[in-house]
């Protein structure tokens, strides 16, 4: 271990994409900050890698459509900065049974934020789009503003903006402790550095570095399914024939969501997961394939062969992501409840791509002691009874 000690303001472990647009703000108010990460960059061991992600403002929560709009416009800015298209907008089709709650429900919530969309009745959908078989008695919802954000180049013009700004990216450095205090001390494979504030965004390995802090959250990892299908005629579920993100919400089909992205990201091939998976490890997570796995696979294939006809019910490329579940499917943004110049940002449950614009903010603005910009309740780790706080 190197003896020499790096003093800065801020540090965040783990350079995903919410601990890249934490560090991005940081360095936007001018604080030193250094972004670590255990993996050489660009590397798919987290939940950030890969080409693609929807981008949304359809939600059950009207915190999340808020937080949204600004979302949209961090987005655009950082586009703007980086003179690289991140974003495309495709509209996202979300589809269910007439009954269905949590569309009347997302209905609700866009109407009330008056966010652009269009209820289809099945036959419309029919006429609309004529390539997507559907269940007696579906029918849709399409968000204008729905689409697409390029996941691998977002990460890339965000680590080019924090060291455009003064930030330090260090990849290939593992912590290897953290001792609190004022400053707070980190250990890397490296060297060792100082901070006033440390912000913790590392998905999976989350309680690994939590433990020895006296705290650990009730997250847990799931390796998931990325499958692309090909489609029969080229073309036919891509972009230029207007096809949409797609979500389906109607649980009587599977008990997860499916949700798929038009082609184009591989030539040919579409895009479509099973919002769900199997418990991982994620130090193992390139072990061979679990009975759980193939199952999953198995329910996207029956769906493509019932829904998307000109798909075949067969992938050609099959990728993983690993997802850090909360019970509630909300993330965790908090102080640690002893030290509070260490901040936590975890547990995205797959949905936290298109939000890390916000979630960054708010992190940085945790660090910094600063109000935060939008109310915390729903993101507090005390909502979860029983925290482990063995060592408080």
């Amino acid at each position: 271990m190197a003896a020499q000690k790096v003093l800065c303001d801020a540090i965040v472990i783990g350079a995903g994409i919410q601990g890249c647009f934490t560090a991005y703000h940081l360095a936007k108010h001018r604080k030193k900050v250094i972004l670590l990460e255990q993996f050489f960059l660009p590397h798919s061991r987290g939940s950030s890698h890969g080409q693609s992600r929807i981008i949304r403002r359809a939600y059950l929560e009207d915190f999340y459509t808020q937080m949204m709009d600004e979302c949209y416009q961090i987005w655009a800015q950082l586009e703007h900065e980086a003179e690289t298209q991140l974003h495309r907008q495709t509209g996202l089709l979300m589809l269910g049974m007439k009954e269905n709650s949590e569309l009347k429900t997302i209905q609700a919530t866009l109407s009330r934020h008056r966010v652009e969309h269009q209820y289809f009745s099945a036959e419309e959908l029919k006429q609309r789009f004529p390539n997507v078989q559907l269940a007696r008695g579906e029918v849709g919802l399409l968000e204008k503003s729905g689409g697409v954000l390029y996941a691998d180049r977002a990460l890339k013009a965000l680590q080019d903006a924090i060291r455009r700004l003064g930030g330090q990216v260090h990849d290939g450095e593992k912590v290897m402790e953290i001792k609190p205090g004022l400053p707070v001390i980190v250990k890397s494979t490296s060297r060792s550095y100082q901070a006033k504030s440390l912000i913790i965004t590392v998905g999976p390995w989350t309680n690994r570095l939590l433990r020895p802090l006296g705290i650990e959250l009730p997250l847990q990892t799931l390796r998931i399914n990325v499958c692309y299908w090909p489609e029969k005629v080229p073309g036919s579920y891509g972009v230029s024939q207007a096809f949409p993100c797609f979500l389906v919400l109607d649980l009587s089909l599977t008990p997860h969501h499916i949700y798929g992205l038009p082609s184009g990201e591989y030539p040919g091939l579409m895009k479509v997961c099973y919002h769900h998976g199997n418990n991982a490890d994620p130090e193992e997570r390139d072990c061979p394939e679990a009975f759980s796995d193939i199952q999953d696979v198995q329910i996207l294939s029956r769906f493509i062969r019932d829904h998307l006809p000109d798909l075949e019910p067969k992938p050609a490329i099959l990728e993983h992501c690993l997802y850090t579940n909360t019970p509630d499917g909300h993330c965790i943004l908090d102080r640690h409840p002893k030290y509070d110049n260490i901040v936590i940002g975890a547990g995205f449950s797959g949905h936290g791509f298109k939000l890390a614009p916000v979630v960054g903010k708010i992190l940085c603005e945790l660090s910094m002691k600063l109000t935060p910009s939008y109310d915390l309740t729903p993101f507090r780790m005390s909502r979860f009874p029983g925290l482990g706080k063995a060592h408080l």
